[in-house]
């Protein structure tokens, strides 16, 4: 396939990301920190292949976005010295543009599709020939002239990234010879990989800030490094050569975020619950409308942080908040002025 610039003609996604990227980009299984499990697995599977000269098998990725399944992707493509190729699901909208991609595949390289349960079906359905069989077909022609043929293509690996695993179709789904689950991180890994980042960034931060930015950073890499760069910003304006706990406590608050990790929309969600529906439970649509967002929004960004952390439940009759919290957040929200 044709590049001009760095740019994938078929997604328009900038291929080198290292020499772009804002973050540290790890290039290999020991830099990349957390999902200590998951690690270890992807280790073998790839090192067996490597020594088989073989293409790992397929492998399907899954859980919540900013955890890194892009990124261990090009871990393995790296360990396994092969090249990688990466899209995006919704973007591709026509058979013609999968084939094309397929058909410039090189022997054992990776193809990584993101968001995959976003793929046209009619576009999935050359995958399931291709996996297997490590052939297309493609219709010639339209009407009575039409006709199939099949072109091989070289063994590729497919890795599949979803933050919806149920919408994957079954077909595709059984296709898939590995499937990993990325689960959320724990505050002291976070820590771990803000420290990384601040290296990369050229700023120091104490360990005290970087395990209080980690607790607030909802489990999630992508948004760790996020609250650093922000968190850098308010104390590079203050003057001050390195971030510690005083100047991270200043800079989240801020920011909106207080002691709990909770953002101002969390906050909000959870005041309007306790204050006009007493508690709860509330129907999703209309707890999107007293605090103006949208419902998919509040399902898909808040309400996974607040459910696991316990401030929030879900019955048949909508949204709660449970009976051994609700005291607790009384006595936070008492005195406040509501903000609606």
């Amino acid at each position: 396939m044709e590049e001009i610039k760095g740019f994938d003609l078929i997604n328009l996604q900038e291929i080198p990301i290292e020499e772009t990227s804002l973050d540290f980009v790890p290039k290999a299984f020991d830099d990349y920190l957390g999902q200590k499990d998951l690690k270890e697995k992807l280790k073998i599977y790839t090192q067996a292949a490597k020594m088989r000269k073989e293409p790992l098998d397929h492998m399907l990725l899954f859980g919540p976005p900013g955890l890194g399944k892009t990124t261990l992707s090009q871990i393995m493509a790296s360990v396994m010295e092969v090249n990688i190729k990466i899209c995006c699901g919704p973007l591709l909208e026509r058979t013609g543009d999968l084939v094309a991609i397929l058909s410039g595949l090189e022997p054992r390289s990776i193809l990584f599709i993101d968001e995959i349960h976003r793929m046209p079906t009619v576009v999935e359905e050359i995958l399931y020939n291709a996996m297997e069989h490590f052939k297309i077909d493609v219709i010639i022609g339209q009407g009575a002239g039409a006709k199939s043929i099949t072109l091989p293509v070289s063994p590729f690996t497919l890795i599949g990234a979803t933050t919806k695993a149920g919408m994957i179709s079954a077909p595709l789904r059984t296709r898939f010879g590995i499937t990993e689950r990325l689960d959320f991180y724990e505050p002291e890994d976070l820590a771990k990989i803000i420290k990384q980042s601040s290296k990369f960034l050229q700023f120091s931060i104490t360990d005290e800030a970087a395990l209080k930015i980690g607790i607030c950073s909802r489990g999630t890499p992508r948004i760790a490094k996020k609250l650093l760069r922000r968190v850098r910003d308010y104390v590079q304006v203050q003057n001050k050569s390195s971030i510690d706990i005083q100047e991270t406590e200043k800079a989240l608050e801020f920011l909106g975020i207080d002691k709990n990790g909770l953002s101002t929309i969390d906050n909000l969600l959870l005041q309007q619950i306790i204050e006009k529906f007493n508690g709860g439970p509330v129907g999703l649509e209309t707890l999107a409308s007293i605090i103006g967002e949208d419902k998919d929004t509040i399902e898909d960004v808040y309400e996974p942080y607040l459910l696991r952390l316990g401030y929030l439940e879900k019955t048949p009759r909508g949204r709660q908040i449970p009976s051994k919290m609700q005291t607790k957040l009384k006595q936070k929200f008492v005195g406040q002025i509501s903000l609606l």
